[in-house]
């Protein structure tokens, strides 16, 4: 701990202790006036409230300048008035006391040694006898003191920054590590997400087009070696039956990865293709007034088209609904089934679009009880994060 810190957090919490007894005092007159009728006295009421508004902006003043906490949330009120104000005083005292009376001994020690007035002190340890004298003794003392007042500011400065958590709100460093945190987990949450979106290809690559290419294939070989002619032509309209299967899968497996609408004729076109291709009625009511910017429109087509194909697949649903709505800052879609409900939301394909809305800042909210409906939302910000 550097010396630094420890006095400006010592000078912190002798302000708190001098601004605690001023906050009793002012609860004590105070409390009184709270319990009158607001309708019957609200001058005295009002008055409180700006002595009560005033004294958080001087907390809210030290916090920052002397204990390095700067609150993000307006408010606090009487608790944490009444409560800082009992902490201040008690652990104020208590460092007060531990600096006096460290200061004291370390003076009186030094003086003793320039004066030349230092007497001889006989110590008893357990089976040693040790001679030395009053100012080492006194010096030796203080520097305990010292470094316990060291020890005690510091404690005192993390519960007042604990308890400005509580009432006040994090601070900004709190902040700022919890947005780290955050964008670890997210940067990790998009890692897993592409290697699942790649397996997810493979698997489609592999149990569909692959299977009809070499269908082809062999269709193709039997008709080249093949010498009738009629048993011939009969493998080549095989071939081309497949090839136009084969074609249908290559372009599902392509709108599955990336629909190329979505770029072109935007969001709303490409949930119109959505809602096609589902095989069951799906109303989609867009109340969006102008396109969202990429990242996010991708990701609430992601959603919407993922709940919609597990909706059908997984719950058989009759009637699908999706609703995009938006306000001044964020743009949201929620899609709701009547199927039977159940859905898991740490599942591969669910917890894949939590992780790519998340990392958008977004929020994305899961609600499936067993036997239905089921209700899957995305709250995603218009303007998506810089990083």
């Amino acid at each position: 701990m550097s010396a630094n810190r420890v006095i400006r957090a010592l000078v912190g919490v002798l302000a708190g202790m001098a601004l605690g007894v001023v906050e009793l005092a002012f609860l004590l007159l105070a409390w009184p006036v709270t319990l009158l009728p607001a309708t019957l006295f609200p001058a005295a009421r009002q008055a409180v409230g700006r002595g009560a508004a005033r004294l958080l902006a001087l907390e809210r003043a030290r916090l920052a300048t002397w204990l390095e906490h700067s609150p993000t949330r307006e408010g606090g009120g009487y608790g944490y008035l009444a409560v800082r104000a009992a902490l201040g005083v008690v652990g104020g005292y208590c460092c007060a006391t531990l600096v006096f009376l460290g200061g004291l001994l370390l003076v009186g020690g030094v003086w003793e040694l320039i004066v030349g007035r230092a007497h001889v002190v006989p110590v008893n340890l357990p089976g040693v006898k040790v001679v030395t004298n009053s100012a080492a003794v006194g010096m030796s003392s203080a520097v305990v003191l010292l470094a316990l007042t060291a020890l005690a500011v510091l404690a005192m400065g993390t519960a007042e920054r604990r308890l400005a958590d509580h009432f006040l709100g994090p601070g900004r460093q709190e902040l700022m590590r919890r947005r780290i945190a955050e964008l670890t987990a997210t940067r990790s949450g998009i890692v897993r997400a592409v290697d699942d979106e790649r397996r997810r290809i493979e698997r489609d690559l592999h149990d569909g087009v692959q299977q009809r290419g070499v269908a082809l294939a062999m269709l193709l070989g039997r008709a080249k070696h093949s010498p009738d002619q009629a048993r011939t032509a009969e493998l080549v309209t095989q071939a081309y039956t497949e090839s136009r299967q084969l074609l249908d899968e290559l372009r599902s497996v392509a709108w599955r990865i990336y629909p190329t609408a979505l770029d072109e004729l935007g969001l709303r076109a490409a949930l119109a293709g959505v809602a096609e291709r589902a095989g069951v009625p799906v109303t989609v009511h867009y109340g969006l007034t102008e396109r969202p910017v990429s990242e996010v429109e991708t990701a609430l087509y992601f959603v919407a088209r993922e709940a919609i194909t597990n909706a059908v697949k997984h719950a058989g649903a009759r009637d699908i609904l999706v609703v995009l709505t938006e306000d001044e800052r964020t743009v949201s879609v929620a899609i709701s089934d009547d199927g039977a409900g159940g859905a898991d939301p740490s599942g591969g394909g669910l917890s894949g679009l939590a992780r790519r809305v998340l990392a958008l800042d977004g929020e994305f909210t899961v609600e499936s009880a067993e036997g239905g409906p089921t209700k899957i939302a995305a709250r995603l910000p218009k303007a998506a994060p810089c990083g």
